[in-house]
């Protein structure tokens, strides 16, 4: 049997690597699939399924998709649970002799996209990972578009259903385990039936252990003793995220304890029934103007703190913005104009980022003086704590204002991104670029000025490039510094050192504007990236200014009081209502009633009553007036009385 051919053994050679994946394999303007990958992506992705000769007697099926495209497709693999391996080429096929080097840059899996056309705007994408010791789990959580990394230790008696409270809080896209958790079928078996639509990898234990002894390489982690360790080597994304760095270890008693089934009956984030938003509480208090704004409410909303002074000290805030109609509206109407710098942040320092992606940091921070100029005068410690903190970055600004055109192309491989003036040599080829004609009119007319030939005249071919052609009626007049190029039946081509000095211009400028328009673009995003931190910093005093801002305009709309929150055990609600079937029913339909239990002769209350009487929503929306108070909202009563624990 004929051996394969030169090309399809090294795709062989590279699917043996990752026999896992779907291998996405770059030939040209595709990324092509062969074999069991072809016929899986033709079915999954609804592609035609061709052959591939491949030196062998039957062709290879291979079903492709075009590269400009490929996320489309990815993200639908991803979707359906697959995990696809990018096979890039790595060399220039037109500088290439042979087989092009290709290798894979990175691999897709539910947990780890990143772009933004593959994720949910208002939603974090998550991966958990599980390490199982025995009986005790710890647990990481990390969403690579964004940064955001957090870690805890699960150490009690009942500790699997603890795991699944807090896979319910993160509801992850993927989980990643080690051995020892893997080997519980029992225990993967009910993640499983209880996240149908979460993909579980298992990595080798070997793994674990050398990020474990890699951590203080890279990642800054915070506990509450302030210890400091540093870095973890991302194995999918073949690149060093620089983004992700800070790890905030929690203890699972910070947060209000809700389990798996509270947190699905009580509707929070997602129905019961078809997962949707509307119809949650989410969906009631989200008036938040940005992206980050919308995730760091649906973050609170999941982890409602049962720390009196944090609590009161955001109620403070959302208290003196609902009171301040112009500073509520001035805050929105700049915050309208700010899109979302966070996973902005994570594509500059994934290298992804393009030059629109520029234009929308710069947009987004023209807007920042202005929201740092509404909380000057504010008197509540939160919002004073976001004016201190609140870093302008205005020299990334003017970075990018004086450096990306206002309206740049989607590629950045293609030119046309970088301003005039930013940068001397572009703008030299730029001018040869669009001024050569006329400095070859010029120079036509110099050198008939000076020799005297008056039909002298300046061409082009491909073969020859530029020249000067005389007739042999002139040849006489020639001087000597024409250096004769190509002989015609009726006349004699030329060049001279200063027209070869233009063609070199002229002929060089647009591949050279594009290669140094590239290299400009790419030292510009690095410099960016070099101020992840800072950009991390602000999107956080944003976000958490946009989810104040929403709650002080839900308060408003739905005439909400400020809960009195202490540690009093007792918990006082007049005129209570449940705040969605309000919503639903509008104002006034929803009948107010009152709740009363603490500590002492009123820790139980029995409710009564037939079917449909509202029990259950009675219940419920104590729930929810409760959570409303510890996730730092006003709540939907009149008056309300609180305990945190």
């Amino acid at each position: 049997m004929a051996e394969y051919s030169p090309m399809m053994q090294k795709y062989l050679e590279t699917k043996e690597q990752y026999k896992d994946c779907i291998l996405f394999y770059r030939l040209g303007d595709f990324y092509e699939m062969f074999f069991d990958d072809a016929i899986l992506a033709s079915r999954e992705l609804e592609i035609t399924l061709t052959g591939k000769d491949c030196g062998q007697e039957e062709r290879a099926p291979m079903a492709g998709v075009p590269h400009h495209a490929a996320e489309m497709y990815i993200a639908k693999l991803v979707s359906k649970g697959y995990k696809v391996a990018i096979c890039e080429q790595l060399e220039d096929p037109k500088e290439t002799k042979g087989i092009v080097k290709r290798g894979v840059i990175k691999i897709v899996t539910p947990g780890t996209v990143v772009e933004s056309n593959m994720l949910e705007e208002r939603k974090n994408n998550y991966i958990m990972s599980i390490f199982k010791s025995g009986i005790y789990f710890g647990i990481s959580v990390c969403d690579l578009s964004t940064g955001e990394f957090y870690s805890a230790e699960i150490k009690d008696n009942n500790n699997f259903p603890l795991l699944l409270d807090e896979i319910a809080r993160y509801t992850p896209s993927e989980l990643v385990v080690n051995s020892m958790m893997a080997d519980s079928t029992e225990e993967v078996n009910k993640i499983k039936e209880r996240f149908e639509n979460t993909y579980i990898t298992k990595f080798n234990d070997k793994f674990f252990t050398s990020e474990v002894e890699n951590l203080e390489l890279r990642y800054t982690i915070q506990d509450n003793n302030g210890r400091k360790i540093e870095n973890v080597q991302e194995k999918t994304q073949k690149t060093s995220l620089e983004h992700i760095n800070k790890i905030i270890i929690y203890q699972l008693s910070r947060y209000m304890a809700l389990d798996i089934n509270a947190r699905r009956n009580l509707e929070i984030t997602e129905k019961l029934r078809d997962k949707s938003k509307k119809g949650t509480l989410l969906w009631v208090l989200d008036k938040t103007s940005t992206s980050m704004g919308g995730r760091t409410l649906r973050r609170w909303l999941n982890d409602p703190l049962v720390d009196v002074l944090e609590i009161n000290k955001r109620l403070n805030a959302v208290k003196e913005i609902k009171d301040d109609v112009m500073l509520r509206g001035d805050i929105i109407d700049n915050l309208k104009k700010v899109y979302d710098i966070e996973r902005l942040a994570g594509k500059m320092a994934y290298g992804n980022a393009n030059a629109r992606d520029m234009v929308t940091l710069k947009n987004s921070l023209l807007k920042l003086p202005e929201i740092k100029k509404c909380l000057q005068n504010c008197k509540s410690d939160l919002l004073k704590d976001l004016f201190e903190n609140l870093d302008e970055l205005q020299d990334i600004y003017a970075l990018i204002d004086s450096s990306i055109v206002d309206d740049p192309p989607i590629t950045i491989k293609d030119g046309g991104i970088i301003k005039l003036g930013y940068n001397d040599e572009i703008d030299k080829l730029k001018i040869a670029q669009t001024e050569g004609k006329n400095w070859l009119i010029q120079l036509e007319l110099e050198e008939r000025e000076k020799t005297g030939i008056k039909n002298l005249k300046i061409g082009f071919n491909k073969v020859f490039g530029y020249f000067i052609e005389v007739t042999k009626s002139y040849l006489n007049q020639v001087p000597d510094r024409f250096i004769r190029k190509q002989t015609l039946t009726n006349a004699e081509r030329y060049i001279t050192e200063e027209l070869k000095n233009l063609e070199n211009q002229i002929l060089g400028a647009e591949e050279k504007v594009i290669d140094l328009e590239y290299n400009a673009f790419v030292d510009i995003r690095e410099e960016i990236s070099k101020n992840i931190k800072r950009l991390q910093r602000t999107s956080e005093v944003i976000s958490t200014l946009d989810v104040l801002t929403s709650f002080a305009e839900v308060a408003e709309d739905f005439n909400y009081c400020m809960p009195e929150v202490n540690s009093s055990g007792v918990l006082d609600i007049k005129n209570g209502r449940h705040p969605v079937i309000e919503k639903i029913l509008g104002p006034g339909s929803f009948v107010e009633n009152d709740t009363y239990l603490d500590k002492q002769d009123n820790r139980l209350s029995i409710i009564t009553g037939p079917n449909m009487a509202g029990k259950s929503t009675y219940m419920r929306q104590v729930a929810l007036i409760t959570l409303m108070a510890q996730v730092r909202k006003l709540c939907s009563s009149r008056k309300c009385k609180n305990r945190s624990s």
